[in-house]
């Protein structure tokens, strides 16, 4: 499967490559200001799609959710080309496979297959001290090894120490908070909105040094609320429930260590594409595509298919350990990823394009940014739709430059980073991870609470905390 994978990215790239593409002219322009509102109609439904079809019709999602990716990609490439051209039309496609799309999907794959293949074994007791721990250092390397890798990683490890506990949804749900959003705030390794980041030229520490703060701020509040409400259920359960009779313990270890060699591997290759500029590029169709990030997705497709031919198989089958989540991931983005780019050309006219209302909610009549509605605007629909474009939409709504934005704006891109990834945390649809960490939940026995359930537990717990961060940190 993996060969299939690096195969069809592999095909991807050498078609956006041929002679045939190449062209003699002026690089093409989409100006936004020419775009009505309803050219984003793909996009909406697509992501629509992904909010409703996994609530309302799953078993038709699970088989056909490619299909319907591909459908409004080409509800929106079909007219756009009739409209706008064949060389506007492949020039943007171009655009975003080389540049967007293959990197994201690339370094996905790589902290998922190496992620995949280190096992935590052993029996675990799962008491608040050691939940807490768990969650700490899934927290932690969240941002080092991504935001999946770290919750594929240790959701299972967690499960096993927490199984003969009464109470277990609060153990999930914190998880969700922590490991799979929170955590991956500090580099763009750890959540897809930060990578994107980082390929539109933000640097790879910019996060480290300016989402500290905030992020040390939730994942110590939430640590601490964690351990007394475990430690409250806990007490009411009567204490930790002796082991069955007669049960083996596995010792305590890990397998696949040489995948951590491995996962540094990724961290040098990201960050050998940031500092090292050769000055050396191929250009395909007027796109520019710069040979230290071909070195870089090179690298990271070598280290994951070392990775899946040196790791034992009965790591990752222990792991549940299935290319689906991948998959998934790489069909639904092909088609966001298409989809989007009338809306980000729209918000780059500004106060010009047929989403200036949007502009005028996060810029004053004198075109300064609203820090705090950056924040909460970013996060509230990376609550509902997804965090990686969503990112994007208002990276570009604030000018769509890395230098300024690291620079005297960085108030601006720090409220739209915050409120990417931390608010993803706010539903299940919010962020990849969510939705991977119910369903193995789920698989093992926990009663994970419905779609709004959960919010109930997010609005009790995570939106006092973001009032928090937006008088901290942006007022």
């Amino acid at each position: 499967m993996l060969k299939g994978i690096i195969g069809v990215l592999f095909g991807l790239a050498a078609l956006a490559a041929s002679p045939v593409l190449a062209a003699e002219a002026g690089a093409p322009h989409l100006d936004g200001a020419d775009l009505q509102l309803f050219w984003i109609i793909p996009f909406v439904g697509i992501l629509l799609s992904i909010a409703v079809f996994p609530l309302l019709a799953p078993d038709f999602w699970h088989h056909h959710f490619g299909k319907v990716s591909a459908f409004w990609a080409v509800a929106f490439l079909v007219p756009f080309t009739i409209v706008f051209g064949a060389s506007i039309a492949v020039f943007e496609v171009i655009h975003v496979l080389l540049l967007e799309y293959i990197p994201f999907i690339i370094l996905l794959l790589s902290l998922f297959t190496v992620a995949g293949g280190v096992r935590v074994r052993g029996r675990l007791v799962g008491t608040p001290v050691l939940n807490v721990t768990i969650l700490l250092i899934g927290t932690i390397l969240a941002s080092l090894m991504g935001t999946t890798g770290a919750a594929m990683l240790l959701i299972r490890p967690l499960m096993r120490a927490n199984e003969n506990r009464r109470y277990r949804v609060h153990t999930i749900v914190f998880f969700i908070f922590l490991v799979a959003n929170i955590g991956g705030s500090l580099t763009p390794l750890g959540d897809p909105p930060l990578f994107l980041g980082f390929l539109k030229g933000v640097d790879f520490f910019w996060p480290t040094t300016h989402m500290l703060l905030p992020m040390l701020m939730l994942s110590v509040i939430l640590l601490a609320l964690y351990f007394v409400v475990d430690s409250a259920l806990l007490k009411k359960e009567g204490g930790i429930p002796a082991a069955p009779a007669g049960e083996v313990h596995e010792a305590i270890g890990i397998d696949g260590k040489l995948n951590f060699l491995l996962l540094g591997g990724v961290v040098a290759a990201v960050l050998m594409s940031g500092v090292w500029k050769p000055g050396i590029e191929i250009q395909v169709y007027h796109v520019h595509w710069e040979l230290q990030n071909i070195a870089r997705d090179i690298a990271l497709l070598v280290l994951a298919f070392i990775s899946w031919k040196v790791t034992p198989m009965i790591n990752r089958d222990a792991n549940g350990f299935t290319w689906f989540p991948i998959i998934e991931v790489g069909k639904l983005f092909a088609g966001i990823f298409l989809t989007i780019v009338p809306a980000i050309a729209i918000l780059k006219a500004g106060q010009s394009g047929a989403l200036s209302g949007v502009v005028s909610l996060v810029t004053t009549p004198d075109g300064q940014p609203i820090n705090e509605m950056y924040f909460w605007m970013t996060g509230i629909l990376s609550s509902f739709l997804d965090n990686a474009p969503t990112y994007l939409v208002f990276f570009n709504t604030a000018g769509g430059d890395a230098a300024t934005l690291m620079g005297p704006m960085s108030q601006t891109l720090l409220a739209i980073s915050a409120g990417a990834v931390f608010m993803g945390a706010n539903t299940y649809i919010g962020n990849a991870p969510n939705f991977m960490v119910r369903a193995i939940a789920e698989e093992g026995g926990v009663r994970m609470p419905s779609f709004f359930g959960y919010m109930i537990w997010s609005g009790l717990i995570l939106v006092p905390l973001f009032v928090l961060t937006t008088f901290v940190f942006f007022l």
